[in-house]
């Protein structure tokens, strides 16, 4: 089979051919815009390498949530319904933050944005709260049997998850995981929506998912530690962040600080 060299298909020049050759990649990259906060680099920043996450992580929800569904196995003491759904509800947050991003807010969507590489001290929680679940289970799993608080926190991780992702989703291009240090040229002020009721309704829906898995697990030692961990987490980087905001947007931002609330326990 022969390809005329008239055809229009057929780039004439090496620049062409590259510049074509970069549209078409484009379409798949993960590379944030240029101005982003770029990735760590601890993770391969490719389609491949989210591809392959996005995989992982729903096959891990699959199996957790079957389970969860089932209301646990017999066959295994640990494998009950409570830990079914979280290990469910940490695989849907993760694979929904980068979801969202990929959706609504491309120019800043990386392999980062699953939040994987979230820093050590929330993979030791994590991994703090199922030992104490499963240290527990073994020991005395009387101490797990009161089902009506597991219910409180399966409603508390369902209303959280949606609270966070409409939040991200509403702000679109205006939502960062990153704190921002200096305003973009499209950086817009969100009031109206779900941020009517809340000022940082992603945080807020952050920190009611999280309690949430724990009253899932019905990790007293666990709930204590994240309850004070995130609320001193939020109130730090709450205070940091609005004073960027208000430096970006002044007044207006300053009036709406005083009419809507964060909706988290003694944060104003």
């Amino acid at each position: 089979m022969s390809i005329s060299d008239n055809s229009d298909d057929v780039p004439n020049g090496f620049d062409e051919r590259l510049r074509r050759r970069r549209i078409i990649q484009s379409q798949l990259e993960t590379i944030p815009s240029t101005g982003i906060p770029q990735p760590h680099g601890n993770i391969p920043n490719t389609p491949l390498a989210a591809s392959f996450i996005s995989f992982l992580l729903g096959s891990i929800f699959s199996l957790a949530f079957t389970t969860f569904l089932f209301g646990g196995s017999s066959s295994y003491w640990w494998s009950t319904y409570q830990l079914g759904f979280f290990v469910a509800a940490w695989a849907l947050f993760h694979w929904g933050e980068f979801a969202v991003a990929a959706g609504w807010n491309r120019e800043k969507c990386s392999v980062d944005s699953f939040l994987l590489d979230n820093g050590k001290l929330y993979h030791a929680a994590n991994g703090f709260a199922l030992l104490e679940y499963l240290i527990t289970l073994y020991l005395n799993p009387s101490l797990k049997s009161y089902p009506y608080i597991s219910a409180i926190g399966v409603f508390m991780v369902v209303v959280g998850q949606a609270l966070r992702s409409i939040a991200m989703i509403h702000a679109s291009t205006n939502f960062s995981h990153a704190l921002a240090f200096r305003k973009l040229a499209n950086h817009q002020l969100v009031t109206d929506g779900i941020y009517a009721w809340f000022r940082h309704p992603s945080y807020a829906g952050f920190f009611y998912w999280a309690l949430g898995t724990q009253l899932v697990l019905q990790n007293p030692v666990a709930f204590t530690a994240f309850l004070l961990l995130l609320w001193r987490f939020f109130s730090q980087r709450i205070q940091t962040e609005e004073k960027m905001l208000v430096q970006f947007f002044g007044d207006p931002y300053v009036d709406y600080r005083k009419r809507v609330g964060t909706r988290i326990p003694f944060i104003a």
